[in-house]
C-alpha cells in the first residue's frame, strides 16, 4: 500500500503505538492500514460413495483437480460462499453438512475453510473456471493430478476418516449465525 484509502496522501511503515508488527499509516489523517488474511472456502461435494472434484481452466495449477473453491465474498457467509463455488465451478446445487477443516496457510495470508455437502442431485457441468467436473470414488481420484500436496492430504484424511468404524450421527444443516450489532446494522 503506498496511499491512504481515506484521504489519498502517501503512507508510511511504522509500529504503532502499542503495537507489535510495522503497518501503514498516515500520518495526514491518522488511519492504520491493516494487512488481515484473505479467506478461501472450498467444500467436498458427496454423492453416495463419491465426491465431487473439478479440475482448472485457469490458474493457479490449471489443468489439476480439486474441490470446488475461491475466495469469500463481501456480503456473504462462509456457507453462501461454499454453495456459490459448488454452483460457479461445477454447476451442481449443494447443501452444507459440516464444517470439514480449517487450515491456515499464514507464509501467503490465507485462511481456508473447507465444508463437507451433499448435493442435492447429481446432475453437474464444468463452469467457467473448470474444464470439466467429475464424480469420483476414492479409488478413481487421480491422486498425481490434484492441485497441491495439501489437496491431496485433506482428501485421504477424508477417505480415512469415513472408512473408521464410528456410530453415524446425523445432524441438521450447518446454518450460518448472523448476528446484529447494537447499531441495528447486520
Amino acid at each position: 500500500m503506498n496511499f491512504c484509502s481515506e484521504c489519498g496522501l502517501p503512507v508510511t511503515v511504522d509500529v504503532p503505538p502499542g503495537e507489535d508488527r510495522p503497518r501503514a499509516i498516515c500520518k495526514h489523517c491518522n488511519v492504520v492500514h491493516y494487512e488481515n488474511p484473505k479467506v478461501l472456502v472450498a467444500c467436498i461435494p458427496e454423492w453416495k460413495d463419491q465426491i465431487l472434484l473439478c479440475r482448472r481452466a485457469i490458474g493457479p495449477r490449471q489443468g489439476l483437480w480439486g474441490p470446488p473453491g475461491g475466495f469469500l465474498e463481501s456480503g456473504e457467509t462462509v456457507t453462501q460462499a461454499a454453495i456459490r463455488e459448488v454452483q460457479e465451478e461445477a454447476g451442481a446445487a449443494t447443501e452444507i453438512t459440516a464444517l470439514y477443516a480449517v487450515l491456515s496457510l499464514p507464509e501467503i495470508n490465507q485462511l481456508y475453510l473447507i465444508f463437507r455437502g451433499r448435493l442435492i442431485d447429481p446432475a453437474y457441468r464444468a463452469g467457467s473456471e473448470s474444464l470439466e467436473a467429475k464424480l469420483f470414488s476414492k479409488r478413481t481420484i487421480p491422486w498425481d493430478k490434484l492441485t497441491y500436496k495439501m489437496t491431496a492430504d485433506l482428501l485421504r484424511r477424508y477417505f480415512k476418516e469415513r472408512e473408521l468404524p464410528h456410530q453415524r450421527v446425523t445432524l441438521p444443516p450447518l446454518t450460518d449465525l448472523i448476528l446484529t450489532n447494537s447499531f441495528g446494522v447486520r
